[in-house]
């Protein structure tokens, strides 16, 4: 690591040629201005205390601020993400573009594509996160182009409504209402939106008062503070040092932990779907429909300790999705094939009812693989106040500003 790091823009250009490189070889990055823009900005910038090499990592992302838990509350979003929600908001020159979540970096980005005839503002709950914008805006020579604020994006900012687009670049559980207002007819918002435990990036369209899903990406951000805060809570399942188990609870019912706990620890039961999937094939899509099928379906959050001692059978960074049905609950899991590149999905169940309740998570990987592979979801938002009857048909998800629905084709 290095703060003083010798300025040689051949090196930096070189960089910064390979990451778009890797943006283009991972599907983040498709359109001419975005690659241009990804090519120019001088990243490692916002990150002086970062090796700068690592800056420029498709995959890396730096955080910048941690809250007095440690939990994760500002950071540089790695290149593939902020080039995805980019793509996914179909930003063009001349737009008006507001940024709820700022950085400077992705600022820099946007007003790169909108050019000089459009306007960009971002704005962050946190004057340190804006005062550190404002500081890179300043050193890469968008200050005049971007407007910086320090507000509650709750609200987002009227000053300088409509937008053309929106992007939002923390975790949110819900869709406040400006977010709605301050967008023009058939403009797009792209938000992380947690839903029932799983965030996706959506771009989603305005249509009237409500919002239509075109196009759903996976997605890690931290989340939102100020008034739409609404963090998940953890349910702890085993709480050894550096071997933590617990579900991650987003208005799932309350678990019986003591009984669930128990459950942990007694013998599990395996089943199996016959269902494939390729090594490197993503499962966001079977796992959303997992939480859209079933109804008590936190995720599982596990440290690597407690799969290296047997106490899970996986872990992952975003959670697995686990049933819970009581006091037995089950996860889902996958394992080798005789085909080197396949893994066969499947069901770890623990409690006395854990080997149906792995019945019944297998069952809806197999309606997924038979009915939804290949298709995305379908999600649309209204407001809260609107009546059960004029809602679509799928998943329905109350938050107190909308009501959230889930389908499927």
């Amino acid at each position: 690591m290095t703060t003083d790091q010798p300025q040689n823009p051949t090196v930096e250009q070189q960089l910064r040629d390979e990451m778009v490189r890797q943006l283009v070889d991972l599907g983040a990055a498709r359109s001419p201005h975005v690659l241009t823009a990804f090519r120019k900005i001088p990243r490692h910038l916002a990150a002086p205390e970062e090796d700068m090499a690592k800056t420029y990592r498709a995959e890396q992302a730096t955080i910048t601020k941690r809250d007095a838990n440690g939990v994760d509350i500002s950071s540089v979003s790695a290149a593939r993400v902020q080039a995805m929600q980019i793509e996914q908001a179909d930003i063009r020159p001349g737009m008006r573009v507001l940024e709820i979540g700022s950085g400077g970096v992705n600022a820099a980005y946007v007003a790169e594509i909108v050019g000089a005839g459009g306007l960009v503002v971002t704005l962050d709950i946190d004057s340190e996160v804006t005062g550190r914008a404002e500081k890179f805006l300043a050193e890469t020579g968008y200050d005049r182009q971007v407007r910086v604020v320090t507000a509650d994006g709750e609200y987002g900012l009227a000053e300088f409504a409509p937008y053309d687009r929106i992007i939002v670049t923390v975790q949110a559980a819900d869709i406040p209402p400006a977010w709605i207002d301050q967008l023009v007819e058939g403009g797009r918002l792209v938000v992380p939106l947690r839903m029932r435990g799983m965030t996706r990036t959506v771009a989603f369209v305005r249509d009237e008062a409500r919002l239509v899903s075109d196009g759903i990406e996976l997605c890690g951000f931290v989340p939102m503070q100020g008034a739409g805060e609404n963090r998940v809570h953890l349910a702890m399942l085993h709480d050894a040092e550096g071997e933590e188990v617990a579900l991650r609870l987003d208005s799932h019912p309350e678990p019986d932990v003591q009984a669930l706990r128990a459950a942990l620890h007694e013998p599990s039961i395996k089943v199996w779907s016959g269902v494939t999937i390729g090594g490197m094939e993503s499962k966001d899509h079977l796992d959303l429909w997992l939480t859209t099928a079933l109804d008590n379906l936190p995720l599982m959050a596990a440290k690597p300790a407690a799969r290296q001692r047997g106490i899970v059978a996986g872990v992952s960074p975003m959670g697995i999705p686990t049933l819970v049905d009581g006091v037995s609950f089950a996860y889902r899991t996958s394992r080798r094939t005789d085909d080197p590149d396949r893994w066969e999905l499947g069901a770890v169940g623990h409690g006395p009812e854990g080997q149906k309740t792995a019945e019944r998570l297998v069952k809806e990987i197999q309606v997924w693989d038979r009915e939804h592979r290949g298709h995305q979801a379908h999600i649309e938002v209204y407001s809260a106040g609107t009546p059960d009857d004029q809602l679509p048909a799928g998943r329905l998800i109350d938050r107190p500003h909308t009501r959230v629905t889930i389908s499927w084709p």
